[in-house]
């Protein structure tokens, strides 16, 4: 039944159908066909699958980044991420990583990085001498960032999926996050001095002091968030209607940039982005079904650990696999799809589950950037005016750099472990 359910899924995905629908018909198709569960419990199943207090985070933590983009939030991290590292020598692209690192820490989401801090970082860098294609670049790498640092949407799902525990892969993805920015920031200063291009702007302590005033209200929102969420005194699902409430208000009475008038209009825009996430997740979940009834995860499991028994070496096959898989499905529907296959392969491996998620989201993030169905790839494409094969061409070295840097994770775990282990010793 699962070779079946993919083929059918994979046929319908060629021919132009959404995946929601793909995933949803395929199953339906195999259980009617092949399986004796009656359609009464797929329908439950579904059901089920949206009956849960975690997953209103998702909405929620994607209206809270359109208010920001919309509501002036991002010119204020903008402003104040050039005024803490324009002075460096190619500054504006240390500037463009720093935005999306911050903005990733209010929105978690990458395609609301690129279409705000991405155009106005774009764009900045362009009236400065950089080439525009570096610009698009160095912005499409960052905005994977947003992927990574909590509270990052794509990691609330696995952690989800994957029954981890939500505060603390959010957390774990924190130190690798920064971690990738700091080294494209490095990157991006040596090839700016190799090729001469960018520009050292002096450091001027009072812009850096009134660009940080002006930036407090927007500054409170991942504050507000992460601190609740990790001193425990809200849930993440709480955090993040606390987050779209504070947002809001910073929109509207602060910066001024939104009225209430619009935020019908907003929060429309946003139920049809929300609701072709949880389309998917309802439409796996009796895809998920039926795996477990074929036992795909234990005969998976079975000939993976066939191939080797080195744990890196699988760890490896597994990365190579899951770009492949990025690069032609979406991360939301890959991660419902597989984390129940493979969890339980990583976990005969010894490898924590909690590394597990931060690896998969990580990787998956590719896919946002790589063709044919990367979102930020047209994303950029629109805001920018390039042709889509110059936009794929700029982020192709920023790709290469990840890649080592995912290799390095997976030869050193505790790099993404290590520091949870010491916040959380009770586990």
């Amino acid at each position: 039944m699962s070779v079946a359910l993919l083929l059918i899924f994979l046929g319908l995905m060629a021919l132009g159908v959404p995946i929601a629908i793909s995933l949803g018909a395929a199953s339906v198709i195999v259980l009617i066909t092949m399986g004796n569960m009656p359609l009464t419990m797929v329908v439950q199943l579904m059901y089920t699958s949206m009956n849960s207090f975690v997953m209103v985070a998702v909405p929620l933590f994607i209206l809270a980044g359109s208010l920001m983009d919309e509501g002036g939030i991002a010119d204020k991290i903008y402003d104040l991420a050039e005024a803490c590292v324009g002075w460096i020598y190619g500054g504006l692209g240390h500037v463009a990583i720093l935005c999306n690192i911050i903005f990733g820490a209010m929105s978690g989401s990458s395609v609301a990085a690129v279409a705000s801090i991405g155009k106005m970082s774009i764009n900045a860098m362009a009236k400065k001498g950089y080439p525009k294609e570096y610009g698009v670049g160095i912005n499409l790498a960052g905005c994977m960032l947003a992927s990574v640092i909590p509270p990052s949407i794509l990691m609330i799902v696995a952690a989800s999926t994957a029954s981890v525990s939500i505060g603390q892969a959010l957390m774990a993805g924190m130190v690798p996050g920064v971690l990738i920015g700091l080294i494209y920031m490095i990157y991006n200063f040596v090839h700016c001095k190799v090729t001469g291009i960018g520009e050292k702007a002096p450091f001027n302590p009072k812009r850096l002091g009134k660009s940080f005033v002006s930036a407090v209200p927007a500054l409170m929102v991942p504050v507000i968030m992460l601190v609740g969420m990790y001193s425990g005194i809200y849930t993440p699902t709480e955090g993040a209607g606390i987050a779209v409430a504070y947002a809001m208000l910073v929109s509207i009475y602060v910066y001024k940039r939104l009225k209430w008038s619009d935020l019908p209009r907003i929060i429309a825009k946003n139920a049809r982005q929300t609701g072709t996430i949880l389309f998917i997740a309802i439409a796996a979940k009796p895809a998920g079904q039926i795996f477990e009834l074929d036992g795909l995860p234990t005969k998976l499991a079975h000939f993976i650990l066939g191939i080797s028994d080195n744990r890196l070496v699988i760890m490896f096959a597994l990365f190579a696999f899951l770009i492949i898989v990025g690069m032609f499905m979406d991360a939301t529907a890959a991660i419902y799809i597989l984390v129940p296959i493979l969890l339980p392969v990583v976990k005969q491996l010894g490898v924590s589950p909690l590394f597990f998620v931060v690896f998969l989201v990580i990787t998956l993030s590719f896919g946002l950037i790589t063709p044919p169905v990367g979102v930020c790839l047209y994303a950029a494409e629109n805001v920018t005016g390039l042709p889509l094969e110059k936009v794929i061409k700029s982020v192709v070295p920023w790709l290469f750099l990840t890649v080592g840097i995912i290799c390095i994770f997976i030869l050193f775990p505790q790099i993404i472990t290590g520091p949870i282990a010491v916040l959380f010793p009770n586990g």
